[in-house]
């Protein structure tokens, strides 16, 4: 297998249907970004059936957590933490585990948040993540000062960037990977480069190898 990794992420279960939607459009996926909990009109949490399923089809599980409306704030960024962590051990994700915090473009953050939340998950063995976008809102900044005032952010910090977004693609025709990361030191190490595809309800994602060995 190549450096770079195709899959998908969706806010859908991944059922026998969904799963041959993509497989037929767009080809055998090797990550499948999946979120941790139900909310409603947003996203399908994941389940043991699922991850079950997904394991049985050779494809690994990208962890989401999304309960989440803004990253402000270090009690915030702790009980995100908490939370995320609470619900990988009740779905049995193994520790070491990268978990994806979903900090969406519109949302208001701070570097207090992102501290609180990479502290949390590092202590507690899973490995900290978040989705961003490194071009609208206000998370660039944010993450650039919590580097500046935590090194454990610096370093154990993995990003999966929103951008650029050149469309949705087959597996054999995803374009080389060359995220935007923000303004200072980043380990961008996937990207969601396709978004909302007609085909099936799924985006389409980049993952370097030494992210996908770190999943699920």
């Amino acid at each position: 297998m190549q450096n770079v990794i195709w899959g998908v992420d969706s806010a859908a279960a991944a059922t026998q249907q969904l799963y041959e939607c993509v497989q037929n459009q767009f080809g055998q996926p090797d990550v499948w970004g999946r979120y941790l909990n139900t909310i409603p009109n947003v996203s399908e949490g994941l389940t043991r059936e699922e991850i079950a399923f997904l394991k049985n089809h050779g494809i690994k599980i990208l962890p989401i957590y999304n309960n989440f409306q803004e990253a402000v704030g270090a009690q915030a960024g702790s009980v995100a933490g908490q939370n995320a962590i609470f619900n990988a051990r009740r779905l049995g994700i193994r520790e070491g585990v990268f978990i994806f915090a979903n900090v969406e473009r519109f949302f208001e953050a701070d570097a207090d948040w992102i501290i609180a939340w990479v502290e949390k998950l590092y202590n507690s063995g899973y490995r900290p993540g978040i989705y961003h976008d490194p071009t609208e809102g206000p998370f660039n900044t944010a993450y650039c000062e919590a580097i500046v005032r935590s090194d454990l952010v610096r370093q154990q910090t993995v990003l999966w960037s929103a951008e650029p977004a050149p469309g949705v693609t087959p597996k054999g025709n995803y374009p080389r990977f060359n995220p935007l990361s923000p303004d200072c030191e980043a380990n961008v190490w996937a990207w969601q480069y396709g978004r909302d595809a007609e085909e099936c309800p799924i985006d389409t994602l980049l993952v370097q190898r030494r992210l996908y060995t770190e999943l699920h």
